[in-house]
C-alpha cells in the first residue's frame, strides 16, 4: 500500500512540474535589408547618357514597395544609401535608427509628427540628392576595389546578424547586405606605379584576351594564369555581402551599328565579368552578379 502511494505521489509531482515548464520559447526569424549604392562618377557619364538615375530609382522603388511596404508591414529595420567612392554616405534612410514602434510607423506611413518628413519625403529627398551629385560631380580613375574594402571595413556600410533577448523568447534579426556599384567595369585609375595590384584596364584585357586560343575560354585562361587575374581580397565582411555591379558602358561596342570590335567569348564585357566574378567569389562574398545594361 505504502508503495502505491509513493507512486501516486511521484505521478502528480511530475505531471504539476511539467505544467510548470511547458512554456516553450516563442523564436522568431526576421530578415531585412541593407541596401548600399556606390557609383564610380568617372568619364563614363560623360561618354554615354547615363542610364543610373533611372536603374537607382528602381532600387528606391524596390526598397520602399517591396522592403518596407508602407501600409502593410510593421517594425521593418530595413535601410538604403547613396555615396560615391571617393566620399562617405551623401544621403541615407536607417529605419533600424528608429526604435519605437510608433514613430517607426508613422515615419513610414508618413502621418502624425512624419506627416510631411515621413518616408515619401524622404526617398524624394534621397533621389534629389542623387541626381545633384550626379551633375555636378565627376572622378577621373580610382581603384575601385581598394576603395570598395576600406569602405567595407572602416565605413559600416555592413550590417551583421542579431540576437534580441526577451525572457526565453530570442528574436533572431537578419540582415541581407546588398552593395549596387555603377561602373563600366574597367579598374583604371591615375596613379598606378603606386599600387597596380587592381589595376585591369586595355592593357590586361587584351592579354586575356590573346590568350583565349585554342578554343580556351576565358575562365580556362584566368585559371591557367593567375598574373592575369585580381588578388584575392578577403574581408570577414565579404561573406556577408550580395555583391551587384551595374555596367553601363562597353568601349568594343558600337552602339550605331550594334556591332562589336570583337568576336563572341572575347568582348572586353565578357572578360571584365569574369576576371571580377572569380575576384568576388574567391574573396569570400556571398553571391556576385554582373548586369549590363
Amino acid at each position: 500500500m505504502k508503495n502505491i502511494l509513493i507512486s501516486i505521489f511521484v505521478m502528480l509531482l511530475l505531471s504539476s512540474c511539467s505544467s510548470c515548464v511547458d512554456t516553450k520559447s516563442q523564436n522568431r526569424y526576421l530578415t531585412y535589408q541593407n541596401i548600399v549604392i556606390l557609383s564610380d562618377m568617372s568619364s563614363r557619364l560623360d561618354n554615354k547618357p547615363s542610364k543610373d538615375i533611372s536603374e537607382i530609382h528602381k532600387i528606391v522603388q524596390f526598397f520602399k514597395n517591396e522592403c518596407v511596404k508602407p501600409g502593410e508591414k510593421i517594425g521593418d529595420k530595413s535601410s538604403i544609401s547613396f555615396s560615391q567612392f571617393s566620399e562617405p554616405a551623401a544621403i541615407s534612410i536607417d529605419l533600424d535608427k528608429i526604435k519605437t514602434i510608433g514613430k517607426k510607423q508613422q515615419f513610414i506611413n508618413s502621418t502624425g509628427k512624419y506627416k510631411n518628413n515621413g518616408l515619401v519625403k524622404q526617398i524624394e529627398l534621397f533621389e534629389n540628392k542623387t541626381r545633384e551629385i550626379y551633375l555636378n560631380k565627376r572622378n577621373k580613375g580610382l581603384d575601385l576595389i581598394s576603395l570598395l574594402s576600406e569602405k567595407i571595413d572602416n565605413e559600416s556600410i555592413v550590417k551583421e546578424n542579431k540576437q534580441l533577448m526577451n525572457g526565453i523568447d530570442t528574436t533572431f534579426v537578419n540582415y541581407e547586405n546588398h552593395i549596387f556599384i555603377f561602373t563600366d567595369g574597367y579598374l583604371e585609375y591615375l596613379n598606378k606605379d603606386a599600387n597596380s595590384q587592381f589595376y585591369f584596364g586595355n592593357h590586361e584585357i587584351d592579354k586575356v584576351r590573346k590568350s583565349c586560343v585554342a578554343n580556351r575560354t576565358i575562365a580556362n585562361v584566368l585559371e591557367s594564369y593567375n598574373a592575369l587575374c585580381l588578388p584575392i581580397n578577403k574581408s570577414p565582411k565579404n561573406q556577408f555581402i550580395n555583391l551587384h555591379i551595374l555596367e553601363t558602358h562597353e568601349r568594343d561596342k558600337n552602339d550605331k551599328l550594334n556591332t562589336y570590335k570583337h568576336p563572341k567569348g572575347q568582348r572586353d564585357n565578357e572578360i571584365l565579368e569574369a576576371v571580377w566574378r572569380k575576384w568576388a567569389l574567391e574573396s569570400g562574398f556571398k553571391s556576385f552578379e554582373w548586369k549590363k545594361y
